[in-house]
Order: C-alpha cells, then structure tokens, then sequence
C-alpha cells in the first residue's frame, strides 16, 4: 500500500483488557499502521495510526458471481467470522446497538492519550454523523464530556432511551428535560422494515464476500425474511443490556474480587478498585473496571482503534468496518449499492471519511438490483469526493470539522458535566445543552444521570496516569488538580460507598501535587511561575465549575435554561472557514494555585489529608469505634516538668522498638489495627499513605515557623508531625529507611526547637500560647490519628518544659535518637549529609548545656562563702560541663569540624580557668593569698586545651574569626597568669628570681598571641594589653632594679629592660584615646625611674643630664593632659546641662570613662614631681660656677624659677578646681615646651 508503513506497538497507549488479548492473539495486528494522505489537491491532510486491531491480517474477498441472489442466507451466515469482527457487526460500523458508553471503553484502554493528546475520543459512525450535519437533514443527538482537552462523544439514541426509561423509569429526567425544551409531544418513531431489509441484505453480502476455508455457500432452501425476526438484527430490543441503568448504592464491595466469577454482579460491583501502592511515595494507580457480560457498554469492543489525525484535529476513533485484500492494493473496502439508486453526497461522505479513518486505498463497490449481484467497481479513496451526483469538497469537509470542534470546545468547558448536543430532524439549529446544570436548577438528583459514575472514574484515570510522570510534567500540575477535584465532586461517600477508596485516593493525589519542602520558582522579574508554583492563589475562591475561559452563549430565544444552552444558529455557518476559530481554545487554562506561604501551602495540603482520613475512617466500621470529636473542646495538651517525665527511659524504649522493625521483613501477622483496618487492605495502605503526608505537613509547618521564630508554633506542629509518625508505625510492621530517616529530621527539627526555647527562656509566656492553639482541622486529624495509635510515644520530647535544664537535656537526647536512627539506614549520600548536620546539632548542643553547667558552677562560686572552700555542687556542675564539652568535641572530630572543635576546646579551656579562680587561697581576714599550685595547675590545662584548638584549626585562614578568639584567650589566660604571679607573688615556695623569670615569660607568651597590627575590632583591646604588658615589665625590672644590691650586669640588664619596656609600653598607649591615666602613670614612673638614677649619681653634671630627661618625660605628657582636659570640659557642659534641666542631678547614663578621683590622685603627683624637677634643676643651675653658655643658663634658670613659682602658687589654693589646674598644667607644659625650644636652637 502507498505510503503504508509498519512500527512497534505503541508503549504509551493502554493495553486491551487481558481476555481480548487472549482470544485475538493470533489474529491481532502486531504494529502500529500510519498513513498519510493529501487529498483535493493540498487541501486535506490525514494521518491514521492502528493503535489496536483484533482482526486477522486483511484476506481477499470473494467476488461474487454475476446473478447471485442475495436474499439467500449463505451457509456461514451469523456464525461470527473473525474477518468481519463481532458476530452483531451486522452494517458497516455498526453493532446491533449503539452503546452511550462507547467512547469510555476507549478512553479507559488508551489513557495515555487522554487529556492531552488526543481531541476527540468517539466512535467513527459518531465522527461520520458530525461532519455531515449541513448536509443531512437527520436528526443528531450526542452526549459530550471534556477530560482534559479531550472530548467523549457518544451517540444518545432518544427513541431507546425513552423506551428503556417507559419501562424502569430510570431515563424519567432527561424525557422531562427534553419533553420541556425539545418536543413537549414526544411519540415513539418505528423503523420501517426497508431499514431491517437493507440491513439483512448487507450482512449476508458480507458472509458471502469471506474467501477462504469458511467461504459463503448459498443455502439451497431460502428463509423468508430473517431480518425482520433475528433478534441479532433487532437494533432497539429491549432484553439487551447494553444500556446501563443508572449507578446505584451497593451495600459493599467485594475487596478482591475475581473478574471470571462477578460475570453476574451488578453494576456497582464491577468498579472494583485495586490496592494502592505501600510506600508513600507512589500508587499503584492501574484500572479500576472489571470486565465481563454486565459492563454495561464500558468495554471497548471495536474491532480496530484508531488513532486519527484529520489536518489539526486528533482523533480516538473505533470502528468495526470490516477491511479485506484484493487489487494492486492490499486492502479495499466492501460497499453494496442498489443499481436503481444513485450514490449521494452523504454516502460519499460516509465512505471517504471510512476510508480515511482505516487507512484504506481503495473501495470495491458490489452493485444490484432487488438483490441479484450485477456487476463490481472499483474506486480509489482519493476519487470518491469527485464521483458522479456525490461531489464533494474536502475543505469544507474540513472546514465543518474544525468548526464543530471549536464550538464544541468554547462551549464543554465543566468537566464532570454532562452535555446533550442536539439537531432535530430536519432543522438547521445545532443545541447544546448542559444536562448537568439543567438537572441541578430543577432539583434533579445529578446521580441519576447514568455518565457520573464513568465520568467520575475517567477523570480518576486520567489524572492517575498524570501522575505517574508527574516529574516530567509539572505543568500538568494544574490540570491533574482539576481532574481529581471534579471527580470528588461527582462522588458522595454516602450514596457511593463502593467508591470511597477513589475518594480517598484523589484527595491523596491532590496532596501529592503540592512540594511541601520546595520553594516556588521565580522568573527572571521575580514573579511566581504558576506552572510550578505549589499553593494556592486568589483563583482558588472561584467555584470548581466555573466556566473559566469559555461559556455558554446565549441563543436569540429568550428562556430561563439560555444560560446552559449554546446554540448553532445555521447548519450553514459550519461550512464557513474558521467561523467558530475565534473562540476555539483547546483548552481552559488550569494553572496550579499559587500560594504566598508556606504555612498556606501545607494547610491546603492537611485540607486534602483530612479528607482522605474521613473517607477512610468511614469505610472501616467498628462497635468501639471512637466518639465523633466535639471541634468546641480543645484537646488538652499537658505542661510537663522534670518530676513527671522519664524521657531518658522512654526514648531509649521507643527508639530500640523502632530498630526492631528495620532490616529483613518481618513476618506480615494479619491482625485487625486499633480502629479495625485489615493489614494489605486498600483502607490500611491509603491511611499509612495519608499518615505519612500529614507528617510531612507538619514538619514543613514546623520548619517554617521555627525560621519565623514562632517557636511554640513550632514546637506544637513538630509534636504533630511526631504524633502522626507515631500513628504510622503502630500501622506498619517494617519501617522504610525513608521513614526512619524521616523520623530523624522530625527529632532533629525537635531539638533544634527545644534548644531554641531554652536559649529565648524570656518569651516563655508567648511561647506558651502558641503552644496551646489547636485549629479544627488538627483537632479532627489528631482524631483520626487516635484512633490507630495513643500517640504518646514521643511525648518526652514534644512538652513545653519549663525547667531549662530539661529543656536543653530533651534537645541532647533528640539529636542522640536521631543519630541512631541515622546508622541504622543504608549509608548513602542523603543520610550521610544529615548525620553530618546531626553530629553537628549534637556538638553544639552538648555545647550548651556545658555552658549552661558552667555558668551555674560560676554564680555558685560568686554567691558562695569564700571561706567554705570549694563546694561538691561545684564539682558536680565542673564535671558534667566538662563530660558535655568532651563528649561535644567527639562530635564535631568525627564529621572533621576543625572550627566548633576548637570552639568547644575554648570553652574547656574556659571551665578549667574557672576551676582555677575557685581554688584561688583567701585567709581568715578575706584577703587574696599567694599565688597556689592548684591556680597553676588549672591555667596550664587551659593553656593546653587553647593550643589543642590552635592546632585544631592549624592555620589563620581556615576560619579567621575563630583563630583570632582562641589567640585571645589563650594570651588572656598567660596575662592572668602572669600578673596573679606577680601581683600575689608566691614566695613562701619560690625565690624572687626565679617569680620574675616566670611572670616575664608568661607575659612575653601572653605578648606573642597579643595581635596589635592587625586591624580589627580587638586591635584596641590588643594594643591596650600590650601596653599594660610592657607597662608591668617595666615596673618588675623598675622594682627590681631599686631592690637588687651588688651583680652589676643584672642591674645594667634590668635598668636597659626597663627602659625598653617603658618607652614601648609609652608608644602603644598614645596610640589609645581612651587610656590618659594609664598613659600618664607610665610616666610618672619613668620620671621616678630617672629620679631614682639620679640618686646614684655623684657628678652635678650628670645630676644635670638626668634631670633635664626627666624633665623632657613631663613636658611630653602634655597629650593625656589634653585627653584629661576634654573629657572634664564635656563632664563639665553636661553637669551644666543638667542643672538647668533637671536641678543640677547629673543623667544616669554618664558616658565619661575617667575615674576622677584617679585623675586628681595623678594631678597631685604630677605637680608634685614636676615641683620637685624644676627645684632640683634650680639648685643646680644656681650652684653652676662655670659653663660654656653661661647666657643660656640665666634664661633657663629664670624660666624655671618663672615656673616653679608659677607652680607653688596654684598648689597653694586647696579650693582650685580640677580642670583649673589641668589647664594650669597645660600652659605650664607648654611654656616649657617651647623654652626648650629656643634653647636648643641656641638663641635668644
């Protein structure tokens, strides 16, 4: 055949129905057959693929011979040859009966094409009529459905349904709807008998046209008029029961029903559903209708299905045509015509479009006269649109397909709703009612319409097989969604309780939908993509049967049902191109709800859960089952304390039961749960599935509030989401790694919490307030949950503690539980990066309540009695915080946290100097006594735990913020060490020297890690202990120097240190703003240094020398002064201030750092040392009998005597305010200053 090629079987389409599969095995065509055809010179395109035949490969026909009389029944007559497909298959395409289901059948088999692919899914006699309406004047009457963007088209044969309605009364309300908007005097038309004649003489043609072994023999004794009795023929018999009655309650629903033993269930009987899958993650979403003689028209019995494709316009179609060989063409259509009869346009039409949709070249046309055989024709397809008295075009053709489709799709926009497309005889009008909307403004029950239940399961597939690729298609997000919520709608659990498991099912689907733990995709402007987007937006307040894009139009009749009527005006406008383009769309947009939240987000998701949950619950009855719940009376949530709860114990208990269930599977005992669930029934697996998810809920919800904050909130959907688990595992009998490394996230999320709560103890209140809301809908979830499980097997680890010390303990013994869920899950690299977290949570809140131990240790040494020593309290709270601290730092070395190891090390480091300040001697007076062993003892462990850390890190950049604090306490920790030494000197058990030595090489090491250069927010602090450090060295070697008698080197040694040490510590602090006493101290102490020189010096000449650098040191002091001098004149305009305002009381929030009294302690000795410079240099300048410039010695003496008595003078008045005397000082300094300088220059 031209153009004829031969591919695999499509993977995509659904399989038929096993026992089709079996009976047509070695007749079935094993390959898709796709053909494409370009008719009327370019104007039609079509494309027809076999998805299914269960028809032998196409055999010749007999031809018959001229004079044979087809009236004869031929000896193979109805005996159901497979060549012309089912024994009723007595026309071409058509069976004894239409069936309204058909399209379902269809639709059921080949899923994957519904929704989206496909366009239309129909019977090819339904297509035929459709295309011919501007042609016909016969009636037209269809029932429409949309899935999707996909239309069910089914054939609604008025006359038997009215029929069958006059006798069961089931079609009562559509003869009402019709008598009232079609015909008000409906009568019931009878076929002629030329109808069943025509009939008759086409079927035995047929037979007779069979070549091969059951070939036709005419039988030589002739049956008069069988056609008029068969009752094979008989197209309205009433005993068939191909149409179905209305979908009724059944009391139940058999659970694992055999399709070969229901062949006489009713109808209700045959939607069986099967189980859906175990674990969370998926379902076994497979079909949901058994076959056998009671399927009521669902089963797809069309000899072949086509996959149809007519320019734009894909087609579902089956059709029963019966296709042979012959010719140069492997495949031809039979067609009987009357000799007397000319071929018409509608049967050029009829035969076209057959051929096209079955992919055959070639028509064979058989005619007669009364049925005598005269002569054959044979007709290619391509020529059929141009035979005599039967012309017609392709493109109108077209043209009318389009614009039905368009029509049809801007008008069915509900899905779920049952549209009637309707042209009476010999009219132009093409109606199309909305039978679902009619029914419902007329209080009609919808469920009396028999397409709810098959609507309803079609949407269920659909959307199931969405699912399956859910991943690769989230932008079918949207459309899945709707599917599933007009199912429910369509669905009531109390008239369909067969159908709760579908229920159930869906509102888990549409849970499912939602990413709980992703956040929503933004584009480039930062807007939501709806497409990807997991909540809910303001469209979710439109009603679920909103017309969206499309809606009814309103006809030029004026009535109260125009609203659900859309009306052709003309079968004429058909035939105008793109008449209806306008507002064909191929489908309404279903966008997924956007959400701005993620607690929005999971409430829709625990919406949906519940829904499921009721469903369930209300398939599994039980005498005990539990009350209903009353949403007005809170569920009580209890406050616990450390006295009541044993929460070592029963997380060591609930954790090892959790173990036991992991690893090999256990052996399944098939015991009824708590509520009375049978273990592997669909009500046992959906719960666990709809436990599971509401679980996820409310860790997400958790999650999202402990980020806000809201740690109460947070703390009561954690105990949720531990509560659902709980329920969960009471279900199952081995626990998924999935789920245990689930619960480890929910105890990790439950420690995060608690330790939070713990460090913000201030809020408590607040916190206890969120804790205690409870909405209905957790009320009513928690119920259900109560009905497996107690749900208190987490208890020790959800409650609201109001001791701290607990608090912190639960959060310790969270991530412990969680860590030994982790190692008993496969080591892969999801579990590998939690344990990770884990081990780190862990570390760190070992960390704390080491702190918090260390820190009671603390305040029970600062509230203690000093002369009670060392208290076993204390020792208890040192070695749990140091327990805690090591146990921590085993943590963080196992994942390989070089930083929070060294930070733990710190804070060991820490707790040992501590210790080291307990055991610090006071005598029986309170005093300070020397510096102890013990002291000694615990500084060096801390020395080494602080140079563990720097090893730890082993390098700067590692984690710079890190290094730079262990550097500062480990030279903390040498300073202090240091200076208790020298301060509290132990020389009961030392030598002085050997006291020095020490305390220069702790201060030298405490100089060492002591970083001044680096720019930070600690160089201050840096530069300051510098200073200080130099500064005590400086006084050592000072103090030494005036109390060593004899080894001249030494004395020389520590007079060269001090000096060095003093110009240093000098340096450092005039590079501080904030230290003028300190830096004033330091050189006061230089000034006795040199005083202390010059009385070991027997020349005046030396005398001299050392005077004037002493009297140099005093005159550079001129810096603090001025720092002094500021901040007294700011004191001073604040204490103004003040005085105006508020009664001279000075502000309490003071901001001036100087020590007054320490300031005038300093003025005093600096006048003093500077009166006792100035006198000395006087006496020896007077006493000075010869000099080289005896000129400049008069005018330094009369300046120093000028400022001597300048001096004396100002110290006289006791009652001279201080910065009167600072500003004295000053302008002393300064005149001296500049005085020096003139004589340095040598001039006058």
């Amino acid at each position: 055949m031209e153009g004829r090629e031969c591919g695999a079987a499509t993977s995509g389409s659904a399989p038929r129905k096993a026992e089709v599969r079996e009976s047509s095995s070695n007749s079935r065509e094993t390959c898709d057959l796709k053909q494409e055809n370009v008719l009327g010179g370019n104007e039609v395109k079509s494309t027809a693929v076999v998805k299914y035949s269960a028809a032998p490969p196409p055999a010749a026909y007999a031809r018959l011979q001229e004079k044979t009389d087809l009236k004869l029944p031929p000896a193979n007559w109805l005996r159901g040859i497979s060549q012309l497909g089912q024994m009723d298959a007595t026309s071409l395409g058509t069976s004894k009966k239409s069936k309204p289901f058909s399209s379902f059948g269809m639709a059921y088999d080949f899923i994957d094409c519904i929704g989206n692919d496909v366009d239309v899914v129909s019977d090819s006699e339904n297509i035929k009529k459709l295309l011919k309406i501007p042609y016909s004047k016969s009636h037209v009457s269809m029932g429409v459905h949309r899935v999707g963007r996909t239309l069910l088209l089914d054939e609604l044969d008025i006359q038997e349904l009215f029929m069958t309605s006059s006798q069961t009364g089931d079609w009562n309300w559509l003869k009402e709807l019709y008598q009232r908007l079609v015909d008000p005097k409906w009568q019931r038309k009878k076929k002629s008998r030329e109808q069943f004649y025509q009939k008759a003489i086409l079927s035995k043609f047929l037979y007779y046209s069979v070549n091969g072994d059951c070939g036709a023999e005419p039988v030589p004794t002739p049956i008069a008029q069988p056609a008029d009795t068969q009752p094979q023929v008989n197209p309205i018999a009433v005993e068939d029961s191909s149409w179905p009655a209305p979908l009724r309650t059944s009391a139940s629903v058999p659970e694992d029903g055999n399709p070969q033993e229901q062949g006489n269930v009713p109808l209700e009987a045959t939607y069986v559903l099967e189980q859906v899958a175990s674990t969370p993650k998926e379902q076994n979403l497979t079909t949901f209708l058994n076959e056998g003689e009671n399927s009521q028209g669902l089963k797809n019995d069309f000899v072949r299905n086509i996959l149809w494709t007519f320019e734009d316009i894909h087609m579902l179609v089956g059709s029963n045509m019966p296709i042979f060989g012959g010719g140069k063409y492997p495949a031809v259509s039979l067609r009987l015509r009357d000799s007397n009869k000319p071929i018409n346009i509608l049967t050029g039409i009829d035969y076209w479009l057959d051929n096209l949709m079955c992919n055959v070249p070639e028509l064979v046309m058989c005619f007669h006269v009364n049925g005598i055989v005269q002569r054959y024709e044979m007709i290619k397809t391509e020529d059929i649109p141009n035979l005599d008295n039967s012309s017609f075009s392709t493109k109108v053709v077209k043209d009318i397909a389009q614009n039905i489709l368009s029509f049809l799709k801007a008008n069915c926009t509900k899905e779920g709703h049952t549209y009637w497309l309707f042209k009476a005889s010999g009219s132009d009008i093409v109606k199309l009612y909305d039978l679902t909307t009619l029914c419902e403004e007329t209080t009609e029950d919808k469920y009396q319409n028999p397409f709810t239940m098959p609507v309803a399961v079609l949407l269920y597939k659909v959307a199931s097989n969405m699912m399956k690729k859910k991943v690769q298609n989230r932008k079918h997000y949207g459309i899945i969604r709707t599917l599933l919520l007009n199912c429910i709608k369509l669905l009531d659990k109390e008239r369909h309780p067969q159908f709760v498991q579908i229920i159930a099912s869906a509102n888990y689907m549409i849970s499912e939908l939602f990413q709980l733990d992703e956040p929503p995709k933004r584009d480039e402007n930062g807007s939501s993509l709806n497409e990807n987007s997991d909540s809910y937006s303001e469209d979710e307040d439109l009603p679920e049967d909103s017309d969206e894009n499309g809606s009814f139009s309103n006809g030029s009749e004026p009535s109260n049902d125009s609203k659900a009527v859309a009306i052709i005006k003309s079968v004429g406008e058909l035939s105008v191109p793109e008449k209806y383009k306008s507002i064909h769309q191929i489908r309404p947009i279903c966008a997924f709800p956007v959400c701005h939240d993620t607690e929005e987000r999971c409430r829709v998701v625990l919406n949906y859960v519940l829904e499921g949950l009721k469903a369930v619950d209300g398939s599994v009855k039980k005498e005990t089952d539990l009350p209903a719940v009353d949403p007005s009376i809170p569920i009580p949530l209890k406050y616990a304390d450390e006295s009541e709860c044993t929460g070592h114990k029963a997380l060591k208990k609930q954790i090892a039961l959790f173990l036991d269930k992991v690893g090999p599977a256990h052996k399944t005992h098939e015991l009824p749960s708590q509520s009375g669930m049978i273990p592997d029934t669909w009500q046992y697996q959906m719960k666990l599935n709809l436990i599971f998810k509401a679980s996820r809920a409310y860790f997400v919800l958790s999650d999202a509030a402990t980020t806000l904050q809201k740690y109460g909130r947070a703390l009561r959907y954690i105990k949720l989401a531990l509560q659902s688990l709980d329920a969960y595992c009471c279900l199952i009998n081995n626990l998924s790694p999935e789920v245990l490394f689930f619960l480890s996230q929910c105890l990790t999320l439950n420690g995060d919490i608690q330790l939070m709560l713990a460090q913000n103890a201030s809020n408590r209140a607040a916190y206890q307030e969120e804790y205690s809301y409870q909405t209905r809908e957790d009320q009513e979830i928690l119920h259900s949950l109560h009905r497996e499980s107690s749900c208190q097997a987490f208890s020790w680890a959800t409650e609201l503690y109001m001791d701290l010390e607990y608090q912190l303990s639960v959060s310790c013994r969270c991530y412990e539980a969680a860590n030994e869920l982790l190692h008993s899950c496969d080591q892969n690299v999801h579990v590998i990066e939690q344990l990770t977290q884990v081990l780190k949570r862990l570390g760190n809140s070992r960390n704390e309540v080491g702190v918090f131990y260390m820190n009671q240790a603390a305040t029970v040494q600062t509230e203690g009695t000093a002369n009670k020593g060392i208290t076993m309290i204390e020792q208890e709270l040192w070695k749990k915080s140091f327990s805690y601290f090591e146990k921590g730092i085993q943590d963080f070395e196992t994942i390989e946290d070089e930083t929070n190891a060294a930070l733990l090390l710190c804070n060991t480091g820490r707790l040992m100097r501590l210790c080291a300040q307990a055991h610090a001697p006071t005598g029986s007076d309170s005093k300070r006594g020397e510096y102890s062993p013990e002291e000694a003892m615990y500084y060096n462990k801390a020395v080494d735990y602080y140079l563990k850390a720097m090893r730890s890190l082993s390098r700067w950049e590692k984690h710079s913020a890190v290094w730079d604090s262990v550097k500062w306490e480990l030279s903390t920790t040498y300073f202090t060490m240091a200076t208790l030494e020298q301060d509290y000197a132990p020389l009961s058990r030392k030598a002085q020297e050997q006291i020095e030595r020490e305390v220069a090489d702790s201060m030298m090491k405490s100089l060492k890690y002591c970083d001044i250069r680096t720019e930070s927010a600690r160089q201050p602090l840096c530069q300051y202990r510098a200073a200080t450090i130099h500064h005590r060295l400086a006084s050592m070697y000072h103090n030494s120097l005036r109390n060593q008698v004899g080894d001249d080197h030494f004395r020389k040694q520590h007079r060269s240190l001090a000096d060095l040490h003093y110009n240093k510590a000098v340096k450092l602090f005039q590079l501080l703003k904030d230290a003028p006493c300190e830096l004033l101290r330091v050189q006061l102490e230089r000034v006795a240094f040199s005083e202390f020189q010059m009385a070991n010096q027997n020349s005046n000449v030396s005398k001299l020398k050392t005077l004037s650098g002493a009297l140099d040191i005093i005159i550079n002091s001129e810096y603090p002064f001025l720092l002094i001098q500021s901040e007294l004149s700011t004191v001073q305009a604040l204490q103004g201030n003040c005085q105006a305002c508020h009664d001279g009381k000075m502000p309490e929030n003071d901001s001036s750092s100087l020590n007054e009294e320490e300031i005038i302690n300093l003025v005093n000795m600096f006048e003093a040392r500077l009166s006792f410079l100035l006198f000395q240099l006087i006496k020896l300048l007077t006493s000075k009998k010869k000099s080289s410039s005896v000129g400049d010695d008069r005018i330094l003496l009369k300046n120093y005597k000028h400022a001597y008595s300048t001096l004396l003078r100002a110290t006289a008045d006791k009652d001279t305010p201080l910065i009167q005397r600072v500003e004295l000082i000053l302008s002393l300094l300064k005149h001296l200053s500049s005085r020096s300088a003139v004589d340095e220059t040598g001039s006058v």
